[in-house]
């Protein structure tokens, strides 16, 4: 008899099952134009990103946001993985300078 798979309830059944979709997905308008910003959660995190906002990793498990233009020219591409407070102060944050690693911070 072999080994017995351990499955993972989905707590969205998703589209095939009439419940909508696998995540939590919303439209936000800002002074930067309209965003569709979906919400991953740790559990589903399976990667590292770099977030835009603060150019720091966000590690594997950890809840962040997935965003992109809402617009016609927003595709695939454009998706960029946020911190949650990174995103959320983006309109108070002043553009983010490329430093090498041994450049001075002032």
């Amino acid at each position: 008899m072999s080994p017995r798979k351990n499955r993972r309830s989905a707590p969205n059944p998703g589209p095939a099952a009439g419940g909508g979709s696998y995540w939590d997905q919303s439209t936000e308008e800002g002074a930067d134009g309209e965003w569709i910003v979906r919400t991953i959660a740790g559990a589903n995190a399976v990667k590292a990103y770099r977030c835009p906002g603060c150019d720091q990793e966000i590690p594997p498990g950890v809840g962040h946001l997935v965003v992109w233009p809402a617009d016609e020219r927003g595709g695939a591409g454009d998706r960029r993985h946020w911190h949650r407070p990174c995103w959320n102060a983006r309109d108070r944050r002043t553009p983010n300078l490329q430093r090498s690693r041994n450049a001075p911070r002032y």
